[in-house]
């Protein structure tokens, strides 16, 4: 008994799933909020605004969310940048989890 191979239309279907993992969901331009989180000493939203602008020059610091932990141990800065592609996003992802002062990026 020999094995029959995949119906091409399989191979077609598999092909378009993993193009459809390439695509991006986000339209870009688009304003896109990025959450970080760090401890809260001097210099942590400077860093991160910093990073956001890197990436966006247009980024604009009037936009910055800060919300405290509930011990105020911790700070949670949400900027909301100009998306303009998939690698702008995972560049500064990257970019903000490697930072020192960064402990989570949502």
């Amino acid at each position: 008994m020999t094995s029959s191979p995949l119906p091409p239309n399989l191979t077609i279907l598999d092909s378009a799933a993993a193009d459809a993992r390439k695509d991006s969901l986000i339209e870009y331009p688009s304003q896109f909020p990025i959450k970080v989180m760090g401890a809260k000493v001097d210099g942590f939203v400077h860093a991160i605004t910093e990073l956001a602008r890197q990436y966006d020059p247009t980024f604009d610091p009037a936009t910055i969310e800060l919300r405290d932990s509930s011990k105020g141990n911790y700070l949670g800065v949400t900027v909301t940048i100009t998306a303009t592609s998939r690698e702008q996003l995972d560049d500064l992802y990257r970019a903000l989890s490697s930072h020192p002062l960064v402990k989570v990026v949502l």
